[in-house]
């Protein structure tokens, strides 16, 4: 088992955390939530007093943070991982963040001699929770064979993408397939709804036929067909529209410093906004339903 320096005890990163630990590995976690820390102390981490002191002494650091700026502040400086880890750690980034910021933070990792991955995840809080997240890793052929034993403390699916900056390539690839699908599937339960078709029966049909996706048959957003899904507990979040936003935002930013054509991503990004900037941001992204039936 492995010593592991953890940062960033949030959603996603706690729950993470507490599934390491109970893999058997020896945690030092630190995150700016003092009730955040507590509680992985109490499932068995130890404290890390700085960023510093996270990153000293271990085989590994994995960060699960915001966005790309937090990750570069915590690897770089004097304060940060790279400066105080010591040669040959693994760095693990789960972070979702843009490309060019993941295959800078391995730039700064490998001219320290430091491993390095991204590995950006999907499955959401109950993944997180349950330990089925799904890992897209970048980064060379060693550091991910270094890293599989760690991910698969905390998910089920662990795929290698390719070199520094691929994780988080298919991840925003990922979720703006995502977006859009919830989207499209949103559009047509409100359809059905003012054509008098009931809901259960146009999931019965469409997850059996030509228009089955995850959207519909894992995630479907009105109440009743898929009795886990948000729909059913008021829209809480597993994966809040300020999440899938932000998601949508990177795509876009890829897409225009990569040259590619995604008009539907682009549109997915407004209505996003749109139903974020109404207040409705902390709100589970399948309730975005609830803009497209008039309710806000």
């Amino acid at each position: 088992m492995a010593k592991i320096g953890f940062i960033g005890l949030g959603n996603m990163g706690g729950p993470m955390a507490a599934n390491l630990i109970k893999a058997g590995h020896a945690l030092k976690v630190f995150d700016l939530s003092e009730a955040a820390v507590s509680k992985a102390v109490a499932e068995g981490a130890t404290k890390a007093s700085t960023v510093a002191d996270a990153a000293k002494d271990v085989e590994f650091v994995v960060t699960v943070l915001p966005a790309g700026k937090h990750v570069l502040s915590v690897y770089d400086g004097p304060d940060g991982v790279i400066a105080n880890a010591r040669t040959g750690t693994l760095l693990i980034d789960s972070s979702t963040i843009e490309v060019d910021a993941a295959r800078k933070a391995a730039d700064l990792a490998k001219a320290k001699g430091l491993g390095s991955v991204d590995a950006p995840i999907s499955g959401g809080v109950a993944g997180a929770t349950a330990g089925t997240l799904t890992f897209m890793v970048g980064g060379d052929d060693g550091d991910f064979d270094r890293a599989k034993p760690v991910l698969e403390g905390m998910g089920s699916n662990i795929i290698h993408a390719g070199t520094s900056g691929a994780g988080q390539a298919a991840k925003i690839c990922n979720n703006m397939v995502l977006g859009v699908s919830m989207i499209a599937v949103s559009e047509a339960f409100m359809l059905a709804k003012r054509l008098g078709l009931d809901a259960q029966k146009l999931f019965d049909i469409s997850s059996k036929a030509s228009g089955q996706c995850w959207s519909l048959t894992s995630y479907c957003p009105v109440p009743g067909p898929v009795p886990t899904s948000p729909a059913n507990r008021d829209y809480q979040p597993g994966f809040a529209v300020d999440m899938m936003l932000k998601d949508l935002k990177l795509a876009q930013q890829a897409a225009a410093s990569a040259g590619a054509t995604t008009p539907m991503g682009a549109l997915a990004e407004s209505l996003y906004a749109l139903y974020s900037n109404s207040g409705n941001g902390g709100m589970d992204f399948s309730a975005i339903v609830k803009m497209l039936d008039g309710d806000k």
